[in-house]
């Protein structure tokens, strides 16, 4: 009832060439290159300059990003501190409401 069909290649009916022969070129050298002119070695290591204006704005943005780091953690700390402590609350009132209910029976 339900079988596949299974396609069939169908046979090429183009017209089929002949390879073609590559014959090898021949290869010309070029005119011989000039040496490179001698270039001055650069320096070893980047010179930087820090004008007073620079070192303030350095010195302020890292300032800044201390605090902010600083604001940040403190604040995961005392979430984490928050939910302890919310936490403990929880189990001390729920043992309690179980104690209370075990002497009532």
């Amino acid at each position: 009832m339900l079988r596949p069909k299974i396609p069939t290649n169908p046979t090429p009916t183009g017209r089929i060439t002949s390879p073609v022969v590559v014959e090898p070129t021949v290869i010309v050298p070029a005119t011989p290159e000039q040496p490179p002119s001698p270039v001055t070695p650069a320096p070893s290591r980047p010179i930087i300059q820090l004008t007073p204006g620079t070192a303030l704005a350095l010195v302020g943005a890292g300032t800044a990003v201390v605090l902010v780091v600083g604001a940040v953690l403190v604040s995961m700390l005392l979430t984490v501190a928050i939910t302890g402590v919310s936490v403990a609350v929880c189990a001390v009132v729920l043992r309690s409401l179980l104690a209370s209910d075990a002497k009532r029976r």
